[in-house]
Protein backbone atom coordinates (compact mmCIF):
# COMPACT_ATOMS: atom_id res chain seq x y z
CA UNK A 1 0.00 0.00 0.00
CA UNK A 2 1.16 3.82 -1.15
CA UNK A 3 -0.02 6.50 0.11
CA UNK A 4 -1.07 7.64 -3.45
CA UNK A 5 -3.30 4.52 -3.84
CA UNK A 6 -5.32 5.14 -0.45
CA UNK A 7 -9.09 5.66 -0.87
CA UNK A 8 -11.88 5.95 1.72
CA UNK A 9 -13.94 2.94 2.82
CA UNK A 10 -16.94 1.74 0.27
CA UNK A 11 -19.80 3.52 1.16
CA UNK A 12 -17.97 6.20 3.42
CA UNK A 13 -18.40 9.28 0.38
CA UNK A 14 -21.63 10.22 -1.60
CA UNK A 15 -22.42 12.66 -3.85
CA UNK A 16 -24.61 15.45 -2.23
CA UNK A 17 -28.01 16.37 -3.25
CA UNK A 18 -27.74 18.76 -6.45
CA UNK A 19 -30.87 20.75 -6.46
CA UNK A 20 -32.46 23.61 -8.70
CA UNK A 21 -31.39 21.37 -11.69
CA UNK A 22 -34.20 20.92 -13.60
CA UNK A 23 -37.68 19.44 -13.47
CA UNK A 24 -36.71 16.30 -14.42
CA UNK A 25 -34.26 16.03 -10.97
CA UNK A 26 -37.53 16.23 -9.16
CA UNK A 27 -35.95 18.87 -7.19
CA UNK A 28 -36.29 22.00 -9.62
CA UNK A 29 -37.77 25.22 -9.56
CA UNK A 30 -37.55 25.99 -5.70
CA UNK A 31 -35.41 23.20 -4.62
CA UNK A 32 -37.11 21.50 -1.90
CA UNK A 33 -37.67 25.27 -0.23
CA UNK A 34 -41.59 25.03 -0.40
CA UNK A 35 -42.84 28.61 -1.87
CA UNK A 36 -41.62 32.18 -0.85
CA UNK A 37 -40.82 33.51 2.54
CA UNK A 38 -38.34 33.69 5.21
CA UNK A 39 -37.01 29.71 5.02
CA UNK A 40 -36.82 30.25 1.58
CA UNK A 41 -34.40 32.17 0.85
CA UNK A 42 -30.64 32.06 0.91
CA UNK A 43 -29.00 33.27 4.76
CA UNK A 44 -32.02 33.87 6.26
CA UNK A 45 -33.29 32.48 9.48
CA UNK A 46 -34.28 33.55 12.84
CA UNK A 47 -31.98 33.97 15.56
CA UNK A 48 -31.99 31.10 18.41
CA UNK A 49 -34.96 31.76 21.32
CA UNK A 50 -36.93 34.31 18.39
CA UNK A 51 -40.26 33.91 18.24
CA UNK A 52 -41.77 35.57 15.48
CA UNK A 53 -41.66 39.23 17.68
CA UNK A 54 -43.64 37.61 20.38
CA UNK A 55 -41.73 38.29 23.55
CA UNK A 56 -39.06 35.44 23.85
CA UNK A 57 -39.65 32.91 27.22
CA UNK A 58 -36.21 33.90 28.72
CA UNK A 59 -37.47 37.54 28.76
CA UNK A 60 -40.74 37.00 29.84
CA UNK A 61 -39.32 34.71 32.97
CA UNK A 62 -38.32 36.71 35.84
CA UNK A 63 -34.40 37.21 36.83
CA UNK A 64 -33.11 34.85 39.46
CA UNK A 65 -30.30 34.09 41.64
CA UNK A 66 -27.37 35.01 41.92
CA UNK A 67 -23.42 33.67 41.93
CA UNK A 68 -20.76 35.51 43.60
CA UNK A 69 -17.71 35.77 42.13
CA UNK A 70 -15.82 35.47 45.49
CA UNK A 71 -16.98 32.17 45.85
CA UNK A 72 -13.89 30.77 43.46
CA UNK A 73 -11.44 32.20 46.49
CA UNK A 74 -13.33 30.48 48.97
CA UNK A 75 -12.51 26.82 49.67
CA UNK A 76 -13.17 23.60 51.91
CA UNK A 77 -11.78 21.32 54.49
CA UNK A 78 -13.36 18.28 55.47
CA UNK A 79 -12.45 16.57 58.82
CA UNK A 80 -10.85 14.06 57.29
CA UNK A 81 -8.37 16.20 55.57
CA UNK A 82 -7.30 17.27 58.91
CA UNK A 83 -6.97 14.45 60.18
CA UNK A 84 -4.30 13.35 57.60
CA UNK A 85 -2.47 16.45 58.18
CA UNK A 86 1.00 15.93 59.99
CA UNK A 87 1.01 19.62 61.77
CA UNK A 88 -0.91 20.56 64.88
CA UNK A 89 -0.75 24.09 63.93
CA UNK A 90 -2.96 24.42 60.90
CA UNK A 91 -3.04 27.72 58.65
CA UNK A 92 -3.70 28.41 54.84
CA UNK A 93 -0.05 28.07 53.88
CA UNK A 94 -0.05 24.60 55.25
CA UNK A 95 -3.42 23.75 53.71
CA UNK A 96 -1.50 24.79 50.00
CA UNK A 97 1.50 23.08 50.73
CA UNK A 98 -0.05 19.81 51.60
CA UNK A 99 -2.25 20.44 48.75
CA UNK A 100 -5.90 20.03 50.19
CA UNK A 101 -6.71 24.11 48.59
CA UNK A 102 -5.76 25.58 45.43
CA UNK A 103 -3.15 28.48 44.87
CA UNK A 104 -5.93 31.03 44.37
CA UNK A 105 -7.88 30.30 47.55
CA UNK A 106 -8.02 33.01 50.45
CA UNK A 107 -10.45 31.65 52.99
CA UNK A 108 -11.21 28.26 53.93
CA UNK A 109 -13.95 26.86 56.14
CA UNK A 110 -13.66 23.28 57.96
CA UNK A 111 -16.41 21.14 57.46
CA UNK A 112 -18.03 18.39 59.31
CA UNK A 113 -17.75 15.52 57.46
CA UNK A 114 -15.61 12.44 58.61
CA UNK A 115 -14.22 12.28 62.36
CA UNK A 116 -11.17 13.61 64.04
CA UNK A 117 -9.19 11.96 66.34
CA UNK A 118 -6.01 14.04 67.13
CA UNK A 119 -5.78 18.03 68.79
CA UNK A 120 -5.19 20.40 65.60
CA UNK A 121 -5.24 24.09 66.17
CA UNK A 122 -6.60 26.04 63.86
CA UNK A 123 -5.13 29.65 62.91
CA UNK A 124 -7.53 32.27 60.64
CA UNK A 125 -9.39 29.22 59.72
CA UNK A 126 -12.91 29.52 59.47
CA UNK A 127 -15.23 26.24 61.05
CA UNK A 128 -19.15 25.10 61.24
CA UNK A 129 -20.70 25.01 64.12
CA UNK A 130 -20.39 21.04 63.79
CA UNK A 131 -16.87 21.20 62.85
CA UNK A 132 -15.87 23.35 65.43
CA UNK A 133 -17.80 21.36 68.04
CA UNK A 134 -15.73 18.02 66.88
CA UNK A 135 -11.98 20.05 66.86
CA UNK A 136 -12.74 20.97 70.33
CA UNK A 137 -14.11 17.66 71.38
CA UNK A 138 -10.69 16.06 70.17
CA UNK A 139 -8.42 18.41 72.09
CA UNK A 140 -8.00 21.37 69.40
CA UNK A 141 -9.29 24.79 69.09
CA UNK A 142 -10.75 26.94 66.79
CA UNK A 143 -8.99 30.73 66.61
Amino acid sequence: MELNTIKPAEGAKHAKRRVGRGIGSGLGKTAGRGHKGQKSRAGGYHKVGFEGGQMPLQRRLPKRGFKSHLLQFTGEVTLTDLAGLDATEVDLLALKQAGLVGEMIRKVKVVNTGALTKAVNLKNILATAGAKAAIEAAGGSVA
